[in-house]
């Protein structure tokens, strides 16, 4: 089955809102065998959304539509497939009655025009709204499949793995599962990471591995199809350690995980506390970190030391240092890592100073950074950076890297 997935309304081309649902759509599509070989937005316009799905009934027979279902005129969606089909649309009185206890729990008025949301095609099959009030449309011909979803996603998402799903998997009475396992890596290059393995892609048929890039970091995704379940992930698990044989180096998640959740995870697993003293990041480090759960175990305080007169003044860094080095400097991260955990009674303390741009300074080009580590009963390490981009870029990278070394130092 070949999908395309139509997303209705204007404020997507307007650009007010990002087309998340497409890529929710994608992925679990993706999972259950069905190709998704077209993305389509369009209008709150009849006559153009009639227009794509003429274009779209000739190179696909899944079609799924999201948004548009609401009360008001401009939420066109059913009566313009109902008319292209010709089906006629009745109401619902399951849904008519779940949006009216919704208007009653709350203390609104309904109005008249909320009862539009509850009609569905004559003959079609209902899939329940849990979290919202117009419900989703699922209606098959000979030739093709129409799925109608809202386009509010804590209303899509949930409707379509509860009550789509499984309408799919019986529609095409699915035999082989697909499996999927994303490896995450940090440090190494997309290029160079498919250099690495540029033969086990090549030679690739079942399963499968995909390269991306993305967020200044390289996954692979790899996908299995089997009958089993369990079979499937013994496959993908063959092909994990011929990867991470050659870059497992890099290697440091599975998945949605993050290079802080994985801190995070490791320093709760070693019972280590860590201070932070941040100047060209200004806090961004603590502020990710605190956003991890269990973070309050973690996170003893930190400092942001954005001026040389803080750095010297709070963080204890001597004069001297500043004076002959400068605070972009490995003896100044090297500093501001040792003083702060000292100051923070803290098993690990990280230092950031570096050139975020957009000018040099102390004649040391944009993207120069030091990241210093200090961990209880080791000796500190400072790792020095020469980062590319704008800005709030060489920030975000320059968290990352900061991670990636204390991952690999703490592991």
């Amino acid at each position: 089955m070949n999908a395309e997935i139509i997303a209705v309304g204007s404020e997507l081309l307007l650009g007010q809102i990002a087309n998340t649902n497409a890529r929710f759509l994608s992925k679990n599509l993706a999972d259950l065998g069905v190709n998704v070989f077209y993305h389509t937005v369009v209008g709150d316009n009849p006559a153009r959304l009639k227009q794509v799905i003429e274009i779209a009934e000739r190179r696909s027979n899944l079609l799924i539509f999201t948004g548009g279902l609401g009360p008001t005129k401009d939420d066109l969606t059913k009566e313009t497939i109902s008319d292209h089909l010709n089906r006629k649309l009745v109401m619902d009185q399951k849904a008519l009655e779940t949006i009216a206890e919704h208007y009653n729990r709350t203390g609104r008025i309904m109005t008249e025009n909320n009862k539009k949301q509850a009609l569905v095609f004559e003959g079609s099959e209902i899939l329940p709204n849990d979290h919202g009030m117009a419900p989703g449309i699922a209606y098959s011909t000979e030739t093709h499949t129409y799925m109608l979803f809202p386009g509010v996603p804590s209303e899509m998402e949930p409707m379509f793995l509860t009550y789509a799903q499984p309408y799919l998997i019986e529609k095409l009475q699915l035999k082989e599962r697909i499996v999927s396992r994303v490896l995450r890596f940090f440090g190494i290059g997309e290029s160079q990471l498919e250099t690495e393995i540029e033969d086990l892609i090549d030679g690739q048929t079942n399963p499968t591995i995909a390269p991306l890039a993305g967020n200044n970091e390289v996954t692979l995704r790899i996908t299995a199809k089997h009958q089993s379940d369990t079979e499937a992930i013994e496959m993908i698990e063959r092909t994990e350690r011929l990867i991470l044989d050659r870059v497992g180096d890099y290697f440091y998640g599975y998945n949605e995980t993050s290079l802080m959740s994985e801190l995070s995870k490791v320093l709760q697993e070693n019972q280590l506390t860590i201070a932070a003293a941040e100047s060209l990041t200004g806090g961004m480090f603590q502020k990710e970190l605190t956003a991890t759960p269990g973070a309050g175990m973690l996170l003893k305080g930190g400092i942001v030391c954005y001026t040389p007169e803080v750095k010297q003044n709070v963080v204890k860094v001597k004069k001297e240092t500043i004076d002959s080095h400068g605070v972009v400097s490995s003896q100044c991260a090297q500093e501001l890592a040792e003083n702060v955990a000292n100051i923070m009674n803290a098993d690990i303390g990280i230092s950031f100073t570096g050139v975020a741009g957009p000018d040099e300074l102390e004649g040391k080009p944009v993207g120069t950074v030091y990241v210093g580590i200090s961990i209880k009963g080791k000796p500190t390490i400072v790792e020095k950076l020469a980062l590319s981009g704008n800005r709030t870029n060489i920030r975000i990278r320059t968290v990352k890297w900061g991670c990636h070394y204390l991952l690999k130092n703490i592991n």
